[in-house]
């Protein structure tokens, strides 16, 4: 059995019911999926907080990750249960996983060791239907659309500029591009589309960045789905859309409650990748789970140039929340791709590799501080990492005056983060000025892109693709110019080239494409070979897979 499920199976969660009466719910707030999961009502958000003082929001990112992912949902877990360890008031917000990493390389998203969310498979494979729900809604609104062409297209959409594309939730380089309508006349109007995973749908971002059902209808009626023949938008509302499609969404709206090993709450929703989308969950579990408890912890990633940027950019900037902290996770294996190391010896001893890796430690630690924010850098140890490597990157923190702590939580649960844990409370303590964004939304859309470019990623400059400037005059045209910018980019690399390891710098970053996303209040600005439809690997982790005696095992 794999070590991850023998150390879920040797503990016995508590009823969830008793993990919600923890953050004060009743049972008439909660609905139940089974004895270990369920979906918070949205009625708690309006009843007044029980709890004296201001909520403190922490967020965890990372540097820029191997392939593996260096660990954000791990020790932000193990943060939580150590801070609560302490005598903390705290609740998780956390982001749900999706089937494509899970069958391809990444694996899950539910933390590791005994710093796990459970029930792990469960929440892995199909949780409560979220995923679901919003393939189904995405779906739905595509049919719609093939539909409405069959029927003698009374809106005079021109085929050939249809923006809305087919979603699933699972890693199929196969349909990223399609021809759908063949068969003849009774078939459908042929057109080319495709499929993008379900974490890259607009619908997924929609209801991650959602105040409310309202809010969220309005969306959906916004969400701009393709142009006419002469030009203008046609929007979801057009199409009348918009019931059936909140229908479908009515349960994926409520944040789920699970739990940690410890029994500390996690409020898990929404799914959004950061490398394609704006990688956070949803505003309604940050705000829940603010609103809950004394300390929220949330992520963002991949690195920090990505899931964290669009968290302040897009995410704080549109629900009005700030930070308390920032928690930088580093690991030995990550700064040894970084310094040069090959990846099939990243487990060997190499401190010089380490030491060369640095400049992007240094990189991310200087991103944070573009923001005004300051971090705290938590080196996530693995079993085989060497004292003398852990120093290398202790002294450089500290010649750099950013707090540093050694994070042992996968091994050891809450008590190997309680050393992180207290660095955090001295260092929040210190702080309280807001976050200070990149850019401001009314500038034009070539300088949000740059000023991202610039300082979150080194670039020298920016050149957008003659289709990329085609799409900035319709954004110019329409009026969408004043929406903040999700730069989609490799999470392998600072730049756009994933083979650039460390800290590259004056390179130009290449705009291939600019989306609109009116209904998730963004552009998607796709850069360099980035696709949002990812494909399996030679070896995917669904060979690994089983089923044993009604346990699932092999997945990571």
């Amino acid at each position: 059995m794999d070590d991850d499920v023998a150390i879920a199976r040797s503990v016995t969660p508590l009823p969830i019911g008793d993990v919600a009466a923890g953050l004060g719910l009743a049972a008439e707030d909660l609905h139940l999926y089974g004895r270990e999961m369920a979906k918070v009502d949205l009625s708690v958000l309006e009843r007044p907080r029980s709890r004296p003082g201001e909520p403190r929001l922490v967020l965890v990112s990372a540097i820029t990750p191997t392939p593996a992912g260096e660990g954000k949902t791990t020790t932000s877990i193990g943060l939580a249960q150590a801070m609560a360890k302490l005598g903390e008031s705290v609740c998780l917000a956390l982001r749900e996983p999706s089937l494509g990493p899970c069958m391809g390389v990444k694996g899950g998203a539910t933390g590791g060791g005994y710093s796990q969310i459970v029930p792990a498979d469960r929440i892995n494979l199909h949780f409560t239907g979220d995923f679901h729900a919003i393939t189904s809604a995405h779906n739905l609104l595509a049919a719609l659309l093939d539909n409405h062409l069959y029927f003698g297209n009374a809106l005079r959409i021109d085929p050939r500029r249809i923006l809305w594309r087919r979603v699933l939730d699972m890693n199929d380089r196969a349909l990223r591009n399609a021809i759908v309508g063949l068969g003849g006349a009774k078939e459908g109007v042929p057109r080319e589309t495709g499929f993008d995973i379900t974490a890259a749908s607009e619908v997924m971002a929609m209801l991650c960045l959602a105040t409310g059902a309202e809010d969220l209808r309005a969306r959906i009626e916004r969400t701009l789905l393709a142009f006419t023949y002469d030009g203008e938008p046609v929007t979801a509302e057009a199409l009348s859309a918009t019931g059936a499609m909140l229908a479908l969404l009515r349960d994926a709206l409520l944040p789920n409650l699970v739990q940690t090993l410890e029994g500390t709450p996690a409020l898990v929703h929404g799914g959004p990748f950061a490398n394609i989308a704006h990688g956070c969950s949803s505003v309604l579990a940050t705000r829940m789970a603010l609103h809950l408890a004394d300390w929220a912890v949330t992520e963002a990633g991949f690195g920090f140039d990505l899931g964290a940027e669009k968290f302040f950019d897009i995410k704080c900037r549109s629900a009005g929340l700030d930070t308390a902290a920032v928690v930088l996770v580093a690991t030995v294996r990550a700064l040894k791709l970084h310094g040069g190391a090959p990846r099939r010896a990243l487990a060997a001893p190499d401190a010089d590799a380490v030491r060369r890796g640095l400049p992007n430690l240094e990189k991310h630690v200087e991103n944070i501080r573009h923001f005004g924010e300051s971090p705290v850098v938590a080196l996530n140890r693995f079993a085989g990492d060497e004292e003398a490597e852990i120093e290398i990157v202790r002294r450089r923190c500290d010649e750099l005056g950013v707090p540093f702590a050694v994070s042992d939580h996968h091994a050891r649960g809450g008590e190997g983060a309680l050393d992180l844990a207290r660095t955090l409370f001295v260092h929040t303590e210190r702080r309280s000025r807001p976050f200070r964004p990149l850019y401001d939304w009314s500038d034009p859309v070539p300088e949000k892109v740059l000023a991202v470019a610039r300082s979150m990623y080194g670039a020298g400059d920016v050149h957008f693709a003659r289709a990329a400037k085609r799409d900035l005059e319709d954004v110019e045209r329409l009026g969408y110019a004043g929406l903040p910018v999700c730069i989609a980019k490799t999470p392998n690399s600072l730049s756009d080239d994933p083979s650039l390891r460390g800290r590259p710098e004056g390179f130009d970053l290449t705009v291939r494409r600019v989306l609109v996303n009116a209904g998730a209040g963004f552009l998607v600005v796709l850069t360099g070979d980035i696709l949002r439809m990812p494909g399996l690997p030679r070896r995917p982790l669904a060979e690994s897979i089983d089923l044993d005696d009604g346990v699932v095992v092999g997945l990571r």
